[in-house]
């Protein structure tokens, strides 16, 4: 069983930049694809980004070139650096965990069996 615990989260203006992180134990990190959702209030869950076992990456078209997903295996922990940011990105984000091949990046909710609380960004305009 993975637990996941997303840190990092907060307040900040249009335009700053903002790091969330996602702290996993339990599972053995590295054989896991670890993707990053959000969801805003009277919104559904949406993918954002999702790095695989081997380090490739993919993005929601939404946030492609300011948000960089990055994974640190001997830490089993998993970043997401969050720039130019827009008061459309509030939200709650979600770490997520899948035991995925290695090399894939999956981008659906239901490819993930593991699942943070969350953490909140909000951008203010």
């Amino acid at each position: 069983q993975v637990q996941l615990i997303e840190s990092g989260g907060g307040l900040v203006q249009a335009g700053d930049s903002l790091g969330v992180s996602c702290q996993a134990s339990g599972g053995t990190f590295r054989t896991y694809a670890m993707g990053w959702f959000r969801q805003a209030p009277g919104k559904e869950r949406e993918f954002v980004a999702t790095i695989s076992r081997s380090g490739n990456t993919l993005y929601a078209n939404s946030v492609k070139g300011r948000f960089t997903i990055s994974r640190d295996n001997a830490k089993n922990t998993v970043y997401l650096q969050m720039n130019s940011l827009k008061h459309e990105d509030t939200a709650v984000y979600y770490c997520a965990a899948d035991p995925a091949l290695p090399w894939a990046t999956p981008s659906r909710d239901v490819d993930y069996d593991y699942w943070g609380r969350g953490t909140q960004v909000t951008v203010s305009s």
